[in-house]
């Protein structure tokens, strides 16, 4: 009976150890916890945040008095559609993306004043905010043809919006414009219209160069013709001189002319010179 009541006790003295042992190992785990990379951690006593920053590791914390929320640091990127009208009164579908990191230093405030849902309740209206602001400064076709300046101004607004709750803008993008069907026919017709208009002008450019190419090559022709022809002439009238003087001697009977003819005559033998 004493052997029995022996192995009870050492049994009893076992698990009171073990539980003394487990109970060690809770509070211990519950006592320790750790923020991962590109995380920062608020740590609430009694679910009121402390204003002390906690980076990446391990750190301590009172069971069951303190818990520790975590929150995104790194560069997070979402897309998000808005609609809006623009200057001339045309829907326009914005999809946006947007590149955007918490201030670090910033993340118990932010957590107080805002929780963990700052998406939905900061950066999501903002851009909602900033899209329609900015597109009603310009007309349809404006937001296409001065897209870089759209975005820097969407850009501007959107990062005066959320650095007041201690959001920063790391890059901003237009994703696409969507405009509604009959605008988007609108557009493609007026294209059409200036490809046309471009192509007429460039046959009429091309009608007029060859047109000029034409009157330069005339005005060459006629410039060489006209030279052949002087020096043509030249020589037919040297032609004809040569032939008159030809038919001449062939008709001239070998005898000279005398004073009784009608034309003078100067005798320039030796004889009459002597």
């Amino acid at each position: 009976m004493s052997e029995k009541n022996e192995l009870e006790k050492k049994i009893i003295s076992i698990g009171k150890t073990v539980g003394i042992v487990l109970l060690v190992i809770i509070l211990i785990s519950m006592s320790t916890y750790t923020i991962s990379a590109g995380h920062r951690g608020v740590l609430l006593t009694f679910g009121k945040p402390t204003m002390e920053v906690k980076n990446e590791g391990l750190h301590f914390k009172v069971p069951l008095v303190q818990s520790i929320k975590k929150l995104e640091v790194r560069k997070q990127k979402i897309e998000v559609t808005a609609d809006s009208a623009s200057k001339d009164l045309q829907d326009v579908q914005t999809t946006i993306a947007l590149n955007f990191h918490l201030k670090e230093s910033e993340v118990p405030v932010l957590y107080q004043e805002i929780g963990t849902s700052y998406r939905e309740r900061i950066i999501d209206p903002a851009i909602q905010e900033a899209v329609k602001a900015v597109t009603a400064n310009y007309v349809a076709e404006q937001l296409i043809t001065k897209r870089p300046s759209v975005r820097e101004d969407m850009r501007v607004l959107l990062r005066e919006k959320l650095s007041k709750y201690y959001i920063e803008v790391d890059d901003f993008n237009i994703v696409n414009f969507q405009f509604s069907e009959e605008f988007d026919k609108a557009i493609e017709q007026k294209v059409t219209a200036e490809q046309f208009k471009l192509k007429a002008e460039m046959d009429l450019e091309r009608i007029k160069v060859e047109k000029q190419q034409i009157i330069t090559k005339a005005q060459a022709e006629a410039e060489s013709l006209r030279i052949q022809k002087e020096v043509i002439t030249d020589k037919l009238i040297q032609l004809r001189n040569i032939e008159m003087q030809m038919a001449a001697i062939e008709k001239w009977d070998g005898k000279l002319p005398d004073a009784t003819s009608g034309m003078p005559f100067i005798d320039v033998s030796p004889k009459a010179i002597e």
